[in-house]
């Protein structure tokens, strides 16, 4: 009895696991959409960027970076403050 239920339980956690897959864009093929556009025609008119990759990190995505640079920050820091010597000196 507890083998049929393992193998129904894979027949259908694969079949789900096949709809899944087919549901996943293919691997490699750039999907083009309207914000890709309008970047890569706006990045040097709005943003005085001469790069367009610079615009996208720093103008575009600022407050993307800016969080991310606080929790690398904030990684650091607890990190530095595990491997203190907080111990007294003489």
């Amino acid at each position: 009895m507890k083998k049929t239920i393992f193998i129904a339980a894979a027949i259908v956690l694969g079949g789900l696991l096949c709809e899944m897959f087919e549901a996943i864009h293919p691997f490699g093929i750039p999907v083009n959409t309207e914000m890709d556009d309008y970047i890569l025609v706006h990045a040097l008119s709005d943003r005085s960027a001469q790069n367009v990759v610079t615009s996208m990190v720093f103008d575009f995505r600022g407050f993307d970076t800016l969080g991310e640079a606080a929790v690398l920050f904030t990684a650091l820091s607890s990190v530095g403050a595990l491997f203190r010597d907080g111990g007294k000196r003489e």
